[in-house]
């Protein structure tokens, strides 16, 4: 990976850790962009993780160009599919959640168990999106394999749901976040895969 310089070039109003920044809300608004159908969401995810990969070990910003080429590599068939299983998913959390609420015996226990495979799905999710090539299976076994990784991503994830709570007009600017978690804890967990 690319070090980004530490100075400014001439004429570069802000540093590099704006420019970071300024890519990552881009990226965000790309992503939430092409997710609008729902089934193109994991691809969407993909190109951002991909798009952002590629930025920093360039060291180039991102441009719409470079996302959109990264998007049209990820729609396959399989993307597709596990793009379908997005609205079954949310749809049987749904009704587990209104169960829950309805009070039915042993809600104490369901409600903190579903809570925690929601956010285990979203964290697998998120792991499997930032891999060159997206799987499901592989990030289930990177999660494993990295729990460090995976409580950092776990923990992006409650933060992103915290500001959608409270802040519903920043939602379109979130997959950006999450995008760069996802994308930094799969080069971390690369880089020391490396050094073993």
């Amino acid at each position: 990976m690319s070090q980004v310089p530490a100075r400014r070039e001439p004429g570069e109003v802000f540093g590099p850790g704006f420019t970071l920044f300024a890519d990552m809300l881009l990226v965000g608004l790309l992503t939430s962009l092409a997710s609008l159908p729902v089934v193109t969401a994991p691809a969407a995810f993909a190109a951002a993780a991909a798009t952002l990969r590629r930025s920093a070990d360039d060291g180039l910003p991102v441009r719409f160009a470079g996302y959109a080429a990264h998007l049209r590599a990820r729609l396959t068939p399989g993307t597709l599919a596990a793009g379908l299983a997005l609205p079954l998913l949310v749809v049987l959390v749904l009704v587990d959640a209104a169960l829950v609420r309805a009070g039915l015996p042993g809600a104490n226990v369901v409600a903190p168990a579903l809570a925690l495979l929601t956010l285990g799905a979203a964290t697998v999710g998120l792991r499997a999106t930032a891999l060159e090539r997206l799987s499901a299976r592989e990030g289930l076994l990177r999660s494993a394999g990295d729990p460090r990784g995976s409580l950092l991503l776990a923990a992006a994830v409650l933060l992103a749901a915290l500001i959608a709570w409270s802040m519903p007009l920043l939602i379109p600017l979130l997959p950006g976040p999450l995008a760069l978690a996802a994308t930094a804890v799969e080069l971390r967990s690369t880089a020391g895969r490396r050094e073993d």
